[in-house]
Order: C-alpha cells, then structure tokens, then sequence
C-alpha cells in the first residue's frame, strides 16, 4: 500500500566561466569535469531507464549560467578537446601500468569510460546536453526548474529590491527561452529566503520553490507536518522544505556513505601523483590539476597508505547503500504515517555534482535506488507538480528567514572574508536602477551598453564568489571576478552618462561576457 512520497532534488550549478581571451584557462575545467564525470554519467541512467521501462521522477534545477555553458560553442569545442586529452593520457595510463594488475585493470575502466564520453557527448548527444535533459522533461520523468540568473543570494541583494526582480525575471525569461515553456519550480541560490521573497517569485509565475527544513520548522505559524508536508506562502505559491535525516546520510563525507573506505578516493589523482615530466604534455596551460584519474579508495581515512580502487566491489558497496537508504526510507514513511494520519513526503536535496565529481559512484548509487524503489509499493517517486495535484489544500505559514549551509543563517555568504563586496554591489544596483529609469528611449547603441551592464550586474551578484572567498579556494580568481565585472558596470554607467560610448569597446565586453541575449535592462525600472 502506498503510505508515504519520496521526492529527489538536484540542484545543477556551475558559476559563469568562459575566457575567449585566452587559449586554457584553469577555471573552464569545473565544467569539463561536470560534464564527463556527472552530467554525460547521468544521462547514460536516465536512457537505460527509459530503455528499461523504470519509472522515475527528478526535479533538477539547471541555472542559467550552466545552461548558457552548455550551449556555448566554444566551450563545447574546448571541452572535445580536453575530453580528448584525456583519452590519449589514459592510452597513456594502459602502457605504465602494463606490469601491475590491479593498477591497470582501474586503467583499462577509466579509458573505457572516457571513450564512452566521447561517443555520448559527439555522436548520441551532438555536443547539446541541454536537448538531451529536455527530453527527459518532455517524457515526463524530469522537472527541469529554474533559478536565480546568475546564482546571486537574494537575501543579501534586497537592499535593492529591483535587484532581486532582475535576478528571478531574467532567469525565468532565459529558461522559456531553452525549453519553450514556463518553469513550475524555482531554486532559490544556497536556499536562501526572506519573508517576501515569496512574491516576487508568485510574479514571475513560479508555483513552488525549496528550503531548509529550519525554514518550516521556525515558520509562523508552526507547521503542523513539520517539513514532511508542503506549505502554502502567503502569495500563494508552495514551499517544500528538505528532509534531515536523508541528507545527512548522503551528504556527509564523515557520517554518509560517500566516506566508505570501497569508494574512490577523491584527493588522489594522477595529476598531481605522478611527475611532471610525463603528464605535462596533456596539461597545456602548465598547471596541475585533477584528470579524473584515480587509483586509489579512501581505505582508511587517517592512513596515507590507500589501497587500490576496485570498481566492482565499489559497485556492490552502492548497491547495499542504496538498499539501506530505500529501507530507511520505508521505516522513516511508516513511522510517519502513523503519526501524521497523512501520506508524508520526503524531500531529498543535494547538488548534483556530488554524484559522480565528489561521490564517484554516486550516479550507479542513484541508478540503484531508482530501480529498489520501483519494485516496490509503499513509496512513490513523484515530482513536485504532481504532488501538489495529489494534495491541493495545505497550511499556510511564513517561512523563516534562513540559508542553508553553515548554522543557516547567511553566514556562510557574509563574513569576514567576502563582506567587502556587498556595499559595491548594492552601489552598482542602485545605479542600474538609474540607469533604467534614466533611460526610457535610449538609442540602439544605448540599449546595447544598457543590456550589458545589466550583464556585468548579474555576473558580479553570483554567490559562487562570496562562496569561493569563504572556503579559501582560488579566491584570487572570485576576487577578479567581482572586480573585473563592477569595473566593466561603471564604465558603462559613465560612458552612458557622459554621452562618451565606445563602440569598439561594447563589443569587446559583449563578446567576453556573451550570457542573457535577451536580457532587458528595463526590469530594472
């Protein structure tokens, strides 16, 4: 009997990185990595499950910095290429392991992987993974959402309140623009809200949005299912809040199962093991850096001794995890069932990256578990939508201001190491709204240099860069970044101002910074 809803969130996001400018850059390589090691991966899943008949259901958000990433044309020739690198090192990788079995038996999976990737990314797929997901949602087994433009976290950015409407209108605009439709769903970047926010969301025709359990458990009034339920916001749009307990058990590298000592170990990688004198040639820009190449499990985590990687008892160790989380689940429904005299949902929310990039074999976990749940009958996959087709009627409350990530309170996006940027950003908004009001019939030279410096905005508000500056990680890159694009906005803004507009110089900056061909600077008025 069907007693209780499990609901699967991947939030699909990568920052804006593209350098025309330069022949390698370093930071392209996030992508390069998602592509082959998560998003190719899970595609390959869905297909089979389509062959195979398995019923599924995942909402996934896919930003418009990712999808405009996806499209590009020269992302996608330099990706073919790293992708290609790639083969000849793991060609490489065959000959130097030739005398070691085990070493090159792990060889030999990795070099079968990545040929498979090139033969999905160019031939089965074209070079266009966002038709590829497309299809998924036009079948019904995938919710495809939305989210912020450029990543931005709103709380922090509604000192200017148009600049929040910038960032959830164009990003609305941008996702019709892909797949021809209104999306349903909003992710709302590191789940960050403020009583509101809501609104703003219910105005660009959004029906449902997510948070952190805290924001429903510490809502006005206190919802009566806690986070195992939908609510209704004051605008009338819905909230769902994510389960704890299931993200913990996924999430945790410590407590979760991507910790287990069989699954791979993510910190040894070849392109840094081996000398430089033999991988150089696959690293064109001199730097490095991950190859995915990895030889070794994380055996145990206070020995520096790893033992080596096997694949297939890796996959035997997903295959027990996935029957230990369905089982949980179907304890954790009955339980609640009996309490709450309703059919919970549990809503489970992890970045997508994690399976496959961090949790190498999280794609075979998810591919297991879909199946497990399949064959049986007490839980039920759905999407957000059907949900609350099943379930019309729920609690209205407001839900707390909150983020998730560290104590859920912004802090992670707002401190000491990145509190420097806000008052900039707010400054830059507040001209843009200037800007916008200022010019109400610009010429088509303005209308462009407007256009882009609502661009420049969009791209300096991403939290990827207060994230960055916080875990200490290629900050001077994320320093650049703020940098680079408010300087770009402000030359804008005086050249408009001063009537001293370069053309040259407009199509350079168009050319560097070529996301949101529809954007329009007028949301700003």
């Amino acid at each position: 009997m069907e007693i209780g809803y499990f609901s699967l969130v991947l939030h699909t996001h990568l920052p804006y990185v593209r350098h025309p400018e330069h022949a390698f850059h370093l930071e392209e390589d996030w992508l390069f990595e998602a592509i082959t090691e998560t998003y190719l991966p899970l595609l390959k899943v869905f297909h089979a499950l389509e062959k195979d008949q398995i019923p599924f259901r995942i909402t996934m958000s896919l930003t418009p910095p990712l999808l405009a990433m996806l499209k590009d044309p020269l992302l996608q020739e330099r990706y073919i290429a790293h992708l290609k690198r790639l083969i000849a090192l793991a060609e490489k990788e065959l000959e130097r392991t030739l005398l070691d079995s085990l070493l090159n038996k792990v060889a030999q999976f990795y070099h079968t992987r990545l040929l498979e990737c090139e033969h999905l990314y160019i031939e089965e797929y074209q070079c266009d993974l966002v038709s590829a997901f497309r299809h998924f949602q036009d079948i019904g087994c995938l919710e495809i959402i939305s989210s912020a433009a450029t990543h931005g976290f709103l709380p922090l950015l509604n000192v200017s309140p148009e600049a929040v409407r910038a960032q959830v209108q164009t990003a609305v605009e941008d996702y019709e623009r892909y797949f021809n439709r209104s999306p349903g769903g909003f992710w709302l970047p590191e789940c960050g809200y403020y009583p509101g926010l809501d609104e703003v969301l219910k105005n660009s025709g959004i029906r449902f949005f997510f948070l952190d359990a805290h924001a429903l458990l510490y809502g006005n009034p206190r919802p009566r299912f806690g986070m195992f339920s939908a609510v209704r916001c004051p605008s009338g749009i819905f909230a769902f809040g994510r389960d704890i307990e299931t993200s913990k058990i996924v999430w945790s590298k410590e407590d979760g199962y991507p910790g287990d000592g069989y699954y791979r170990e993510f910190y040894r990688d070849i392109g840094y093991d081996l000398d430089w004198e033999y991988i150089s040639p696959f690293f064109p820009d001199g730097n490095r850096k991950n190859t995915g190449l990895k030889y070794y499990r994380i055996t145990d985590r206070g020995s520096h001794n790893k033992m080596i990687y096997e694949p297939s008892v890796a996959l035997e160790r997903a295959e027990s995890h996935a029957l230990h989380f369905l089982s949980s689940r179907v304890a954790q429904v009955r339980e609640l069932f009996k309490e709450l005299k309703k059919r919970p949902i549990i809503v489970s929310m992890y970045d997508t990256e994690l399976f496959g990039h961090w949790w190498f074999e999280g794609i075979a976990w998810l591919d297991l578990l879909i199946r497990k749940m399949a064959a049986q009958d007490e839980i039920k996959m759905i999407l957000p939508h059907e949900y609350l087709e099943e379930n019309p009627v729920h609690q209205t409350i407001t839900p707390s201001q909150s983020s998730w990530g560290d104590r859920g309170y912004h802090e992670f996006w707002l401190n000491e190491k990145n509190d420097w940027m806000y008052r900039h950003l707010h400054q830059a908004s507040f001209r843009m709204v200037e800007l916008a009001r200022a010019f109400a019939e610009p010429s088509p030279l303005e209308k462009r240099a407007l256009n882009q410096a609502a661009r420049e905005l969009l791209l300096a508000q991403a939290s990827d860069w207060a994230f960055i500056m916080r875990t200490g990680t290629m900050v001077s890159y994320a320093d650049k970044r703020v940098h680079d694009h408010l300087a770009r906005f402000h030359r804008l803004y005086r050249d408009l101002m001063n009537k001293t507009l370069d053309v040259s110089w407009i199509e350079q900056v168009e050319l560097r910074d070529d996301i949101f061909p529809g954007v329009n600077y007028r949301v700003y008025a």
